[in-house]
């Protein structure tokens, strides 16, 4: 019986289940934006920092990992206020450009 605990990954080293298909770097991602943030230079500058990318290409992983459902499944709360958000500036946008007020 022992043996069989051997070859097998102890809780420490086996991944967290809702990890499951997300890499280090989606759920470093996830992680950060947890995190409230009240200037956007700041955000920015941390992200140069942590993830070594511009906010830019920041923004596109973070919309295409939200989009996934790896990404619900780990953090439910948080992927579905990012898509509220996204939808809301994407609303937003569109009644600018139709000059409708929202």
């Amino acid at each position: 019986m022992d043996s069989a605990n051997a070859s097998s990954p102890g809780p420490a080293e086996a991944a967290p289940p809702a990890l499951a298909g997300l890499s280090e770097r989606d759920g470093a991602i996830l992680a950060f934006e947890r995190h409230w943030w009240k200037y956007a230079g700041a955000k920015e500058q941390a992200i140069r920092d942590q993830f070594q990318m511009s906010a830019t290409r920041y923004y596109q992983v973070l919309n295409a990992l939200i989009d996934r459902p790896e990404a619900l499944a780990h953090d439910p709360l948080l992927v579905k206020r990012l898509r509220r958000l996204r939808a809301a500036r994407q609303r937003a946008r569109s009644a600018r450009r139709l000059g409708i007020e929202v």
